[in-house]
């Protein structure tokens, strides 16, 4: 989710491979993957994008990919993770968990929720937490909020190499009952988190399951829209402006001079495989400026070019659209209910196409749709920014 209060400290540039930007309607398909399946040969940082990334594959005791593993980033809602480690840090030899809490900490992890976040950073000692955790899992580069910004836990600093052995301390050394309290709850990660950002990019949205992710973001992006919307029956309509989330700042002239306040942060950090085989870090800043939907885009590209073992990669081809709130709808008319609708300008994948409903958004009619497995609904091919109405290179869908 947007991830309450979401930091990052030192920044450092490190971009390679930029990918070119989503065609407008007239223009070339976006497709700058080729197809979904088809293997990475190194790390594509988009342009401009500042990323750490650390990807530890379990089986072999090895790490995969490396970049900028010890970068400090304000960790967003990745420090949720050691929330709930540390509220199961002294329960005892049970791990009995009161509903009260339950009712806290499940959507904390599924949907991001800040006010839980909030909560246990102010009952549990603030920064205090931190230091507890740093010293239980042998972190190196976390450390709390930078001065004058005490009570944004999101502005915690983390780095990729901390976030693996974050994970690998739930998976190998937390007792039973913890892991996998915290690991089914990361696996019914919900599509809409707790502030209704779409919070299935990066891991989630390049591979299959099973996963179990932690998301975060953080930044002057635009109001989330994810979820249905049943009072609109418009195929796109504007998104409200821009806000924080409760706990979060995306400026500020009190830190630290190694500690960035400003650029969009967005950050996707799990495991992927059965038995959870490789655990992945990606962290990521953006440009001022940039929208939600294409640092989603961005750090979808960076993610699907990652040597993830165990993982495996839809199947589909991907695309980038234009338009606002754009609809994901159950069948290929509008007068089907919207599942979601999506961040403005975000990469979907498509697997196939049928012809439904003619939409008509002047100067542009189109009569075909596109199928977005990820999402289990149709779009129109308005929206995607290709220059025909039927998609070259996508398959009729046969049901």
């Amino acid at each position: 989710m947007f991830s309450a209060g979401a930091l990052l400290l030192c920044l450092a540039t490190a971009g390679t491979t930029a990918s070119a930007a989503p065609a407008a309607p007239g223009g070339a398909p976006a497709d700058s993957e080729g197809t979904a399946s088809a293997a990475a040969a190194q790390i594509e940082v988009p342009a401009d994008v500042t990323a750490g990334v650390a990807v530890y594959d379990r089986q072999t005791g090895t790490f995969t990919e490396q970049l900028n593993t010890s970068m400090q980033f304000r960790s967003a809602s990745i420090v949720k993770l050691l929330l709930v480690l540390d509220f199961f840090r002294d329960r005892g030899p049970n791990y009995t968990i009161p509903a009260a809490d339950r009712a806290l900490l499940e959507p904390m992890l599924r949907s991001s929720d800040d006010d839980a976040a909030s909560h246990y950073w102010q009952v549990n000692g603030g920064a205090a937490i931190i230091g507890r955790m740093k010293g239980d899992l042998g972190l190196t580069d976390v450390a709390g909020p930078p001065a004058g910004y005490e009570g944004y836990w999101g502005y915690t600093a983390i780095s990729a190499r901390d976030t693996v052995k974050i994970y690998r301390y739930i998976l190998e050394q937390a007792a039973t009952p913890v892991r996998e309290f915290i690991m089914s709850n990361l696996r019914q990660s919900t599509r809409c988190a707790s502030d209704s950002f779409d919070q299935h990019f990066g891991i989630a949205g390049s591979f299959d399951r099973p996963w179990a992710v932690k998301q975060g973001w953080s930044g002057d992006y635009e109001d989330g829209t994810c979820g249905p919307d049943t009072a609109r029956n418009a195929t796109s309509a504007p998104q409200s402006t821009g806000r924080e989330a409760a706990g979060a700042k995306s400026t500020g002239t009190k830190s630290a001079a190694a500690v960035n306040l400003s650029r969009p942060a967005l950050h996707s950090t799990g495991t992927v495989g059965s038995g959870d085989r490789t655990i992945v870090a990606v962290l990521t800043l953006h440009p001022l400026g940039t929208t939600y939907g294409q640092a989603y885009t961005d750090i979808g590209r960076l993610t699907r070019s990652l040597d993830v073992p165990g993982a495996t990669r839809p199947a589909g081809k991907w695309y980038g659209t234009w338009g606002e709130r754009v609809a994901v709808r159950g069948a290929a008319t509008t007068a089907s209910d919207s599942k979601t609708r999506l961040p403005a300008g975000v990469e979907v994948l498509i697997s196939c196409q049928k012809q439904g409903e003619t939409v008509s958004v002047p100067p542009y009619t189109n009569n075909w749709w596109a199928y977005l497995p990820q999402y289990g609904g149709y779009m129109t091919n308005i929206y995607v920014s290709a220059p025909d109405n039927k998609l070259p290179d996508v398959p009729v869908c046969t049901s």
